[in-house]
């Protein structure tokens, strides 16, 4: 899911980027994870303070427009053009154009550019992009304004080329509270050695979540997303399982026996031979599953659709990682040699026992020479 973009790029017209238009940690408001907020007391000596992209009120030719790089690159899929409290200020109307760039441009916009534009130099490096000819996702649309029945503007894209940049053109000025890309991640795999450790199941790698059994309190796809959690509402966790016994007891090696389980299945960015794990429960202190298995299998796109269709109860499943008590709050490493004899394989699927929460799965391995384009493009989109 691209919901996080970076790197605000240039703006179109001397000095008429909105006085609003913030940064915060070198990520614009516009494009921030966090919903929109309103103030209704916050003014600065520009104005009202909006939580997002406000142009002031054009009184030149031409139109607002931005460049963003997105955070993660891939396949676009939609897009939530949100004007979330810009009621009498919205942008009427919007284009997005999108572009994939070999190399990223030499420059970055930082710190405060409240009432400021993109320098001449600036602008002159960005006119080198091109980015007004980039092929275009969203045509000229309309935008509802930012009442809470309205606010959201989606636009289902069909673009089947990998896409790093994109343009977003505001006609002719006005407010934009949020930006949001949805995709499939997807890396330029032709640079990566098959002697090389990756992360396989990385959102930064093309992973994605196609099933989960309960995803109560938070989802399953978080689980591969960038860094460790920020908290617990950044990993997965399910609700408490009503099946549980009355009593517990424990195995040997101090693992629960109870009759139930929680499952999320993922496919693999690229094919790969999986040699460590990492299962991390940062945060979840008290709320932690008391153990977890891993299988694996390798799927082609028609099994992999049957599989979809019967909620996963079909398959070819091998354990990868057998059944591992876990503990609360700490990274679990599983080393090559506490893993099943394996093959490559191109999904896997997590198993809690009996449910609780996890916040980062990482699946380090090598790749299996396979042609990229394949793996990304022939595969059914995830509608998680």
């Amino acid at each position: 899911m691209l919901e996080r973009l970076h790197s605000h790029i240039g703006q179109g017209g001397q000095h008429q980027v909105c006085p609003h238009f913030l940064y915060l940690c070198s990520t614009c408001v516009f494009v921030q994870r966090e919903p929109p907020q309103f103030i209704a007391s916050a003014f600065t000596d520009f104005g009202k303070w909006m939580d997002g992209w406000e142009t002031r009120r054009k009184r030149i030719s031409g139109h607002d427009w931005c460049i963003i790089q997105l955070g993660v690159p891939g396949l676009i899929h939609g897009f939530d053009v949100d004007t979330s409290f810009f009621t009498g200020n919205h942008s009427p109307h919007v284009s997005i154009q999108a572009g994939c760039l070999d190399q990223l441009p030499t420059f970055t916009l930082e710190g405060d550019r409240t009432d400021m534009a993109a320098s001449d130099s600036q602008m002159a490096a960005v006119t080198k992009l091109g980015s007004e000819a980039w092929p275009e996702l969203v045509s000229v649309s309309e935008l509802q304004p930012g009442y809470s029945d309205s606010c959201h503007n989606y636009f289902r894209v069909n673009f089947n080329r990998r896409v790093t940049h994109i343009r977003l053109n505001m006609y002719p000025d006005g407010g934009i509270a949020r930006l949001r890309v949805y995709g499939v991640g997807q890396r330029d795999w032709s640079s990566v050695s098959t002697n090389q450790l990756v992360d396989l199941v990385a959102l930064t790698n093309g992973g994605v979540c196609l099933g989960y059994s309960d995803a109560h309190f938070g989802h399953p796809r978080n689980m591969i997303g960038l860094g460790r959690a920020a908290n617990m509402a950044d990993g997965w966790e399910t609700a408490r399982r009503l099946d549980r016994p009355k009593k517990l007891k424990v195995d040997q090696q101090g693992i629960l026996q109870v009759p139930g389980r929680e499952w999320a299945v993922f496919r693999l960015g690229h094919p790969g031979l999986i040699s460590s794990i990492e299962v991390d429960t940062n945060h979840f202190k008290g709320n932690f599953p008391d153990s977890c298995r891993i299988e694996a299998c390798t799927l082609t796109p028609e099994e992999e659709t049957q599989c979809i269709r019967t909620r996963w109860n079909s398959g070819k499943w091998q354990v990868l990682l057998p059944p591992q008590k876990l503990r609360p709050h700490h990274i679990h490493h599983y080393s090559e040699a506490e893993l099943m004899p394996s093959h490559p394989v191109s999904h896997v699927r997590l198993i809690i026992a009996p449910d609780g929460g996890v916040s980062r799965l990482r699946l380090w391995g090598r790749l299996t020479p396979i042609n990229a384009a394949s793996v990304n493009q022939r595969r059914p989109t995830s509608k998680l």
